[in-house]
């Protein structure tokens, strides 16, 4: 599906966006949260409601009505984290007999360190395809644990879904880190929902030990979403527009809190806001760094917004430390560099771990429809794009679904027009609904003028 974006001539006033309940909090809690209670309750904590949200708690919710032992299959779509996450949980729950599965690209997402660190554990994990990767046929069982060692530096998801199994384990998990781990704040997350839930652990630079125990179920306050905020900070960038933004915690768990002071480099300001309680204001500042170095490797998914941001408002900019975003739901470092190069700004992907631009630019002839990769993160980056070319397309805007179904609608609602729209075959542009009813704008080719 492809949606032509247009901006507003000015940010409605006092323009708003609700956040949606955090995608990273929401899957670590479905997974600790029945593990606490020994069967799936979907009503144990608030969680977000999406497409990563909706294949973990189908799949719980399946395996938690089966009798013991029937075997099982889960399609888990894109999702990453369910695949992670759901692996570790089957892997230690007597009588499971799962398959998980995924789309083309879930099945090329790495896998291995997880698995070798599982089957150290005493898990009974096997490969259904190609070693390393999914699907996957899990047997599970009570796990030993103890002394364990995994290669961090692929995702930190593999050593989250590790810890969150590791009270159940006999002799609990010693679990040793080979390499600096990336996204280093979402294992802290992790940490901390575990410790509201009463299993707390000792944390070493290199190293986390978990006791063997049990989890106390705990009301959890929900958060909105701090690495989706990056895309508003991105508007309000772009706009030099006042933003309000509901529901978010300043000093929340999350790691890309840290979009706040990123953007503060790029002429955004956040302040408590003193009309709305509870909310974060977001305000344009004349503060404009003329270059941006930064080390993204605990923070490597507000990567798309500030790239955007930096190619469009012509700060040069160096990001490191994003080797893991080769391996996301696209190759977001090559992603990036296409899609900005199609704008006309030479950013370039830095082997495997970086992007970098030097504030070189190239003429562009002809509007191109982006692409967002497969890739929700990509869609959401692209989309405020608008602001400096109006009537910008994105193919593939469904995507967002994964973790922001309502993110178009509140772009529509702080003023962004949204409208679906036609590539024909000879490069005209028309709105969907004109070929859907066929009509005689639509016969023409009549390219969309709003």
């Amino acid at each position: 599906m492809k949606y032509a974006i247009f901006p507003p001539e000015e940010l409605i006033e006092d323009a708003r966006v609700t956040l949606p309940l955090s995608k990273s909090m929401s899957t670590r809690a479905l997974i600790l949260d029945t593990i606490a209670s020994g069967h799936f309750n979907p009503e144990a904590n608030p969680v977000a409601w999406c497409d990563d949200t909706k294949v973990m708690a189908t799949a719980l919710q399946q395996w938690d009505e089966a009798a013991e032992g029937t075997p099982l299959q889960f399609d888990l779509k894109a999702s990453g984290a369910a695949l992670r996450f759901l692996t570790a949980f089957f892997a230690s729950r007597p009588g499971a007999d799962v398959t998980l599965t995924g789309c083309e690209r879930l099945c090329q997402r790495p896998m291995k360190p997880l698995v070798d660190a599982l089957r150290q554990c005493g898990a009974t994990i096997e490969y259904l395809a190609e070693d390393g990767y999914a699907p996957l046929r899990i047997k599970g069982q009570e796990l030993t644990g103890g002394t364990v060692t995994i290669d961090a530096t692929v995702s930190s998801q593999f050593i989250s879904a590790l810890l969150m199994i590791a009270p159940a384990m006999k002799s609990g998990l010693d679990l040793h880190f080979e390499g600096e781990p990336v996204s280093l704040p979402y294992i802290t997350m992790t940490l901390g929902l575990m410790a509201m839930r009463g299993v707390e652990a000792e944390r070493e630079p290199l190293r986390v030990e978990v006791a063997s125990g049990r989890y106390t179920p705990c009301s959890q306050a929900p958060e909105g979403d701090w690495s989706a905020a990056a895309f508003w900070y991105e508007v309000s960038a772009l706009s030099a527009g006042w933003l309000t933004m509901t529901n978010l915690k300043a000093d929340s768990l999350q790691g890309d809190k840290a979009a706040a002071r990123f953007f503060s480099c790029l002429g955004v300001e956040t302040v408590e806001s003193e009309e709305v309680e509870g909310a974060l204001d977001l305000t344009p500042s004349p503060e404009v760094y003329g270059r941006l170095d930064l080390d993204l490797t605990d923070n490597p998914d507000v990567a798309p917004a500030l790239a955007v941001t930096c190619s469009l408002i012509g700060v040069p900019f160096k990001f490191t430390g994003l080797h893991n975003l080769a391996m996301k739901e696209c190759d977001r470092l090559g992603a990036l560099a296409e899609e900005m190069n199609k704008l006309g700004r030479n950013v370039e992907k830095v082997r495997d771990f970086g992007l970098e631009w030097d504030g070189k630019s190239h003429p562009v002839r002809d509007m191109q429809v982006l692409s967002a990769h497969g890739d929700h993160r990509m869609a959401m980056a692209l989309a405020p794009a608008a602001v400096y070319i109006p009537g910008i397309i994105i193919d593939g805007v469904e995507t967002v679904s994964k973790s922001y179904p309502d993110y178009w609608e509140q772009l529509r609602g702080i003023g962004f027009k949204v409208i679906e729209v036609v590539v024909t075959e000879d490069g005209k542009v028309v709105r969907a609904d004109a070929v859907a009813t066929d009509t005689t704008d639509a016969a023409e080719g009549k390219e969309d003028d709003e």
